[in-house]
């Protein structure tokens, strides 16, 4: 055959095809083929810091495997509970709940088998959950009255806001990479609630980044209040004063590139929902649901109720307060209600003390609150306490009890495992320096932040962290 092939080169292809032809069927007769192991392709955290939106990592492998031998040999470090599913090749486990903050973790197959029973090529990966930090307003030295950030699990503290500005409120964005908050001119002193604007603020990637500082509203016609921030980032609702015409307030919408437009809604308290198009308010006696689309019409009315307190963090469901003023056997008692989107409203509990501030814990299944108890011994006091209620069935549990109250503002964490809450200590008129004040007008002096881990077994840990700050807030 190789006479009538004219090129050497082409002699030495078939010569070539038919020696590797003559190894590979006695490989094959002999029944020593060797095959090559099967492996992981891709692992979707692998070197990643995940946070609580997070929810579930992919295994791709190289061909299909036994479900039931990766089951049984997967591991992860520190362990994370989740639940399998499988669509051919690609593996993916969902947590059953959010990825503790704070931690290196580690992943690890080996021993597992594809469908021929093929052991797999051993694997090992590492990724990062986020670390646990939180934001406040400062109360003492260089930090007082300014935003400063403080990284709980690297123990590094930053001032983000320049000491010209005295910091009211703030909000984090959903992917914490920005702040949102109201300040004003430190000069302004006890009028600076009436001089608040509204600003934006970019973080710093490194320690080589400066922080990117951006005005969103004045206050030269308009005397700016109370705002929320939508979850998708898009849109800011905030509750405006005309200075010529003080009976002209109005809630007005923010948008990226279009001027700040008024909703011609009047009204109290108002939170937007998950869903970042529905804007929940109190109107007169009752709840109010009004889309924050243009020219749309109010979605619902819900007059047993007379505030909004929180949503679920994926907005199936809501707690209100109801007031109880049509009930001669409630006089003097607050109810809280739980209510969902396929039509459950249930009272969780009635009491005779304030309802202060409620948040769910990631899975919907139980809420965090403070509440307050009354006493008339020696003197008439409201008494702060945190419970932990089980929507499911109502079972309140008492968290802790603590000795004063005074405009207590309480983050739980992405992860659902730890509460902050500051601890504002009051001055006098005479000590007045700045305008740092509560909710009440009332003179902030200082101010101490407390760390609550909650237990199901009432041994909840209290901790006092070394910080002199106010409205503390969780970085997502």
């Amino acid at each position: 055959m190789l006479k009538h092939i004219k090129q050497p080169i082409d002699r030495v292809a078939v010569l070539l095809i038919i020696f590797l032809s003559i190894i590979i069927a006695v490989l094959l007769i002999s029944g020593k083929v060797y095959v090559i192991p099967p492996k992981v392709k891709d692992f979707s955290w692998q070197s990643k810091k995940v946070g609580a939106e997070d929810i579930a990592f992919i295994l791709t492998f190289d061909r299909l495997m036994k479900h039931e031998t990766v089951f049984e040999n997967l591991q992860i470090t520190p362990p994370l509970l989740g639940k399998f599913s499988w669509a051919g090749r690609r593996l993916a486990y969902t947590l059953e709940t959010p990825i503790p903050y704070g931690e290196n973790y580690q992943i690890s197959l080996k021993d597992a088998t594809d469908v021929q029973g093929k052991a797999i090529q051993p694997y090992q990966s590492q990724f990062k959950s986020r670390d646990r930090a939180f934001a406040y307003v400062g109360t003492r030295g260089e930090e007082r009255g300014r935003l400063v950030l403080y990284n709980l699990t690297q123990k590094e503290k930053t001032i983000l806001t320049p000491s010209n500005l005295e910091v009211a409120e703030f909000k984090f964005y959903s992917q914490g990479d920005r702040l949102l908050f109201l300040a004003s001119d430190r000069s302004k002193g006890l009028d600076s609630i009436r001089n608040l604007k509204l600003y934006r603020l970019t973080l710093p990637k490194d320690t080589q980044t400066a922080s990117l500082l951006e005005l969103l509203l004045d206050s030269k016609d308009y005397q700016n209040n109370e705002f929320d921030l939508s979850a998708d980032g898009e849109t800011i609702v905030i509750e405006r004063v005309n200075r010529k015409n003080a009976t002209e307030f109005d809630l007005w919408v923010l948008r990226p590139e279009q001027p700040p437009q008024p909703l011609r809604v009047p009204g109290g308290q108002f939170l937007i929902a998950p869903d970042s198009k529905t804007l929940a308010i109190a109107q007169g006696e009752g709840v109010g649901l009004l889309s924050l689309q243009k020219d749309a019409k109010p979605l619902d009315f819900l007059p047993q109720f007379g505030q909004i307190l929180n949503f679920s963090r994926d907005g199936r469901a809501a707690v209100f307060i109801n007031f109880n003023r049509d009930r001669n056997d409630s006089k003097y008692l607050r109810s809280l209600y739980y209510v969902n989107n396929l039509g459950v409203s249930k009272e969780l509990l009635k009491l005779p003390g304030s309802i202060l501030n409620c948040e769910f814990n990631p899975q919907s299944t139980s809420l965090y609150c403070l509440l307050t108890k009354i006493t008339s011994t020696p003197e008439y006091r409201e008494i702060p306490y945190f419970v932990k209620i089980d929507i499911d069935t109502a079972k309140t549990t008492p968290l802790v009890t603590l000795p004063d109250y005074r405009d207590i503002r309480l983050s739980l964490s992405p992860d659902g495992l730890g509460i902050l809450f500051d601890q504002v200590i009051i001055g006098q008129t005479a000590t007045i320096i700045d305008g740092l004040a509560t909710n009440a007008g009332e003179h902030i002096v200082d101010s101490r932040l407390w760390l609550l881990i909650p237990s199901t077994n009432s041994n909840s840990q209290l901790q006092e962290l070394s910080i002199g700050g106010v409205r503390p807030q969780w970085k997502p």
